[in-house]
């Protein structure tokens, strides 16, 4: 099969849709098929696949975030969009696969119609928590022309593919009526997370034996619920002197959350790992004891995943994407946005071993049996397979 996928946003970008489209794509190539992906251009970098075509792009930063902007249009990106679109015209296409509703959303629409192939969507992301980033106009209005512009493109889609129940549920609430919606979480490369190093890390930051050692891999920002995870987890180290704090990421949060530590006095006691790459995110899981996240505003939520299946038990604020990964009382703990329930249960599975090592056993049982991309990759290629069948089946009527 040949698919041809659309983004505003891939690599370098480390981010939830570029870890999604690569797992699966590495699968789907893996089975035989054919990917081509279409993205922005990334000034400084240089893409090894040959299967990957940049248009021409606006290079803008949202609050330290680099997003460049594509130019799809011929006429204003020169002869690089030109080139794309001859290149478009010569490929034998057979799914086309937008992971967004705007921009090289539109093209991947376009083209679709254009090839009469299905059009799949992805809905990644819960765009009422983003709302912050989009510069001078009011979040709440926003949020409005992002939903609305979403259903629409959702409603008009030949599939529509979300990553969990949860966000499912949501979309439908927002007026999302596609009959053809199916739930296809992305999987974890079980080749990136072998042989876990997790000693080296422990032995890099100075963390003892019998320390115990809470870690988070996110970004430090408003959407991830940043500062609450922190304020919560203070609490947790002031009373706990042999608990140490794992943070990696980056963020425009992070300078406030470096405050929050010095303010609490637990700076000794927290870690700021900076980013962490891919290629050793497993090690830094394997290091931990208990996985901590905050973040109301997943659809997902990989770093879950990954940390399941690096055996970790989580406890997590309960919000969409992450209940539908964790379970409570199986492979960790869900609260509400409440500090002092957050701590307690941090301190319970830091009390209680036992209990802590019956979630993590779980997690890692869960993670491989429903969470690895050769799993998940299987579901998506169902989709395009019957995706096509219907639209041949219209053809025929």
């Amino acid at each position: 099969m040949n698919v041809a996928i659309f983004t505003n946003n891939y690599l370098p970008n480390p981010y939830g849709v570029s870890g999604s489209i690569e797992s699966f794509r590495k699968q789907l190539e893996a089975l035989g098929h054919t990917v081509y992906v279409f993205a922005p251009s990334f000034k400084g970098y240089v893409d090894e696949n040959k299967r990957v075509f940049r248009y021409p792009a606006i290079d803008l930063k949202f609050k330290n975030i680099r997003f460049p902007i594509a130019i799809s249009n011929s006429c204003l990106g020169g002869r690089r969009a030109y080139r794309i679109g001859r290149l478009l015209e010569k490929l034998e296409i057979e799914v086309i696969h937008a992971q967004h509703p705007n921009l090289l959303g539109w093209e991947a629409r376009r083209w679709a119609k254009r090839k009469n192939v299905p059009l799949i969507f992805t809905w990644h992301t819960l765009y009422d928590q983003y709302a912050h980033f989009a510069p001078i106009i009011p979040s709440k209005l926003a949020a409005w022309w992002a939903i609305g512009n979403a259903r629409k493109y959702a409603n008009r889609a030949d599939q529509v593919i979300v990553p969990t129940a949860s966000v499912q549920k949501i979309i439908r609430a927002w007026g999302v009526s596609n009959e053809n919606l199916t739930v296809v979480p992305t999987g974890i490369n079980e080749k990136q997370f072998e042989n876990f190093h997790g000693s080296e890390i422990r032995q890099k930051y100075a963390v003892g034996e019998a320390e115990i050692l809470l870690v988070v891999i996110t970004r430090f920002t408003k959407e991830k619920n940043s500062q609450f995870l922190f304020e919560a987890v203070a609490k947790v180290l002031q009373k706990n002197k042999q608990v140490k704090f794992l943070a990696g990421g980056d963020g425009d949060l992070l300078e406030t959350l470096k405050d929050i530590a010095a303010e609490k006095n637990i700076a000794g006691q927290v870690i700021f790992a900076g980013f962490v790459p891919n290629e050793i995110k497993k090690d830094y899981y394997a290091a931990g004891d208990i996985f901590v996240f905050a973040s109301k505003s997943e659809t997902q939520g990989m770093i879950i995943s990954e940390a399941m299946y690096a055996g970790l038990p989580v406890v997590a604020v309960d919000g969409p994407g992450v209940r539908d990964m964790v379970t409570n009382q199986v492979t960790g703990l869900l609260t509400e946005e409440n500090e002092a329930e957050f701590a307690a249960a941090v301190e319970r599975l830091i009390k209680d071993k036992q209990l802590r090592q019956k979630f993590a056993e779980n997690a890692g049982k869960i993670a491989r049996q429903f969470y690895t991309a050769t799993v998940c990759a299987q579901k998506l290629l169902a989709v395009y397979e019957q995706a096509i069948m219907r639209k041949k089946e219209k053809e025929r009527q």
